[in-house]
């Protein structure tokens, strides 16, 4: 896919939700992929059923509030969020997946959040960030890495979380050190490749610095 395939079907959706993608400007050593996180790593969140007034609205404001509070944003608003490879959208890799066919490979972008946003709107709506409006599904992550925003919706309403430092939380490492080395026919050997290169760097990295005093 062209550069300018990626911008009309990507980008352009994306920036009409407030959100600026930023190419190839992902800091070095992010950590491909979260997931596994326990109760201890939570730090903040909120859920609403779908039948609450200003659905939309309501989301957008608590989104904003915990996106803030938690420190999701940088001080020039930037923040990094996982986007399905090419042009396959959100709403096109849970199908992927609910087929039999294993999650579709996913990699972060870095956004820069406009004045003007709708992410749980129109963001959901342009089918990257959600299957509609109101109805969100992403992964956010700090470009520090020092927390992560996810969404996701249910039978009964959205969920969203915040989870401080993954990229140091014991489940979260466990957890994908088991998705690295998980060979399943469903298995996604990219991710799987990526996320065992982030661990080896990891680990090296630890070693280098040797034992906290």
């Amino acid at each position: 896919m062209g550069t300018q395939e990626r911008e009309r079907k990507v980008y352009r959706p994306l920036r009409r939700a407030g959100l600026e993608v930023i190419p190839n400007a992902v800091p070095d050593g992010t950590m491909p992929f979260v997931s596994g996180y326990g109760g201890e790593d939570i730090v903040g969140g909120f859920s609403h059923p779908y039948d609450t007034p200003r659905l939309v609205e309501s989301l957008n404001e608590d989104w904003y509030d915990l996106a803030v509070s938690s420190g999701l944003l940088d001080n020039r608003r930037e923040f990094l969020v996982q986007l399905p490879q090419g042009t396959r959208t959100h709403g096109a890799s849970l199908q992927h997946m609910h087929f039999g066919r294993g999650p579709a490979s996913a990699v972060w972008s870095r956004v820069r959040l406009l004045d003007r946003w709708d992410i749980m709107g129109r963001g959901a709506a342009s089918a990257f960030l959600g299957i509609r409006a109101g109805h969100p599904g992403f992964g956010m992550l700090a470009l520090d890495s020092s927390v992560y925003v996810t969404a996701s919706t249910g039978e009964m309403g959205v969920d969203v979380l915040a989870v401080r430092h993954p990229d140091r939380s014991e489940d979260v490492l466990r957890h994908l050190e088991r998705l690295a080395l998980w060979d399943g026919p469903l298995s996604d050997r990219e991710l799987r490749k990526r996320i065992a290169v982030w661990l080896a760097g990891r680990t090296t990295n630890l070693t280098r610095r040797g034992p906290r005093a």
